[in-house]
């Protein structure tokens, strides 16, 4: 007959078992990996990473969409000739085409597309339309993601509750809620400085950098009570969250949205506006 006591765990396994049980909930979990972090066995960028798996799963279209009032679209109505000029500079790869309104969507252009309007090809836009794909503002990132995935689109519209367009997400914008914000040819390397001349009088300056430095680099007496950052200045000049490209004026200087998503901005160009006597002096030259 077997002892009842000898069918007890001993201690080992009742502390074997507490320290390798699952954890029962999200926090338990995230509490695991924080562990790990500690432990040195997850480095920061994982851990940050598996954060943002968490959060995808989690959070809605909604959240993280670029708004209808920022939505860069072509009109159908319009000539190549007229819109183009227009692509090159937003520089996006797929535009949203309207029909008048932006609630009136007809489907989506691809700027690789237009490549058969400089072939000479014969041309016709709605020709080169591909669906448009409109998505519910309450639908969760991950369910997206796996559309995205299964359908190879990247990019949808997103419809309110009375299906008007309130806006539309990128697959690109679900990824950086897991890996971090993805970098461009205007990010600038982390062991850079915040401010950067170029050296004809223009100057690319993260958004984060603080005013105190933006008015010492610069000679400008910006005050910080309003805002710590340049990135505060510019969204209070502009009254709302400028786009990729926008410009906003303030004094003698213009800054110009390098990079921006539907969140934050991230960097800008700054350029200080010439004097007639520095165009002038120049002239002379």
């Amino acid at each position: 007959m077997n002892d009842p006591e000898s069918s007890k765990p001993g201690f080992l396994e009742r502390l074997s078992a507490f320290l390798l049980r699952e954890p029962e909930d999200r926090e338990q979990l995230i509490q695991l990996l924080h562990s790990a972090y500690e432990r040195n066995l997850l480095d920061a960028d994982a851990l940050s990473m598996m954060e943002g798996v968490l959060q995808v799963s989690e959070r809605q279209v909604r959240e993280i969409m670029i708004p209808r009032a920022q939505m860069d679209v072509i009109d159908i109505s319009e000539p190549p000739e007229k819109f183009i000029p227009f692509v090159i500079e937003t520089a996006h790869s797929r535009f949203p085409v309207i029909d008048g309104d932006k609630d009136n969507i007809i489907g989506i252009l691809l700027a690789k597309d237009l490549l058969r309007y400089y072939a000479g090809e014969e041309f016709n836009v709605r020709d080169m339309l591909r669906p448009a794909v409109f998505v519910p503002e309450a639908k969760r990132l991950n369910v997206l993601l796996r559309d995205f995935r299964s359908n190879r689109n990247h990019i949808a519209l997103v419809a309110d509750e009375y299906g008007g367009v309130s806006g539309m997400v990128t697959i690109e914008d679900v990824l950086e809620q897991i890996v971090g914000d993805i970098e461009d040819e205007y990010d600038f390397d982390e062991d850079e400085d915040n401010i950067i001349p170029d050296g004809a009088g223009h100057y690319r300056v993260k958004a984060d950098t603080e005013i105190d430095d933006f008015n010492e680099a610069l000679g400008t007496e910006f005050g910080d009570e309003e805002y710590d950052t340049v990135g505060g200045l510019v969204l209070k000049a502009a009254g709302q969250l400028p786009k990729r490209g926008d410009h906003v004026q303030i004094g003698d200087l213009t800054f110009a949205v390098l990079r921006a998503d539907s969140r934050r901005l991230y960097s800008l160009l700054v350029e200080r506006k010439k004097s007639a006597a520095d165009t002038l002096e120049s002239g002379d030259r």
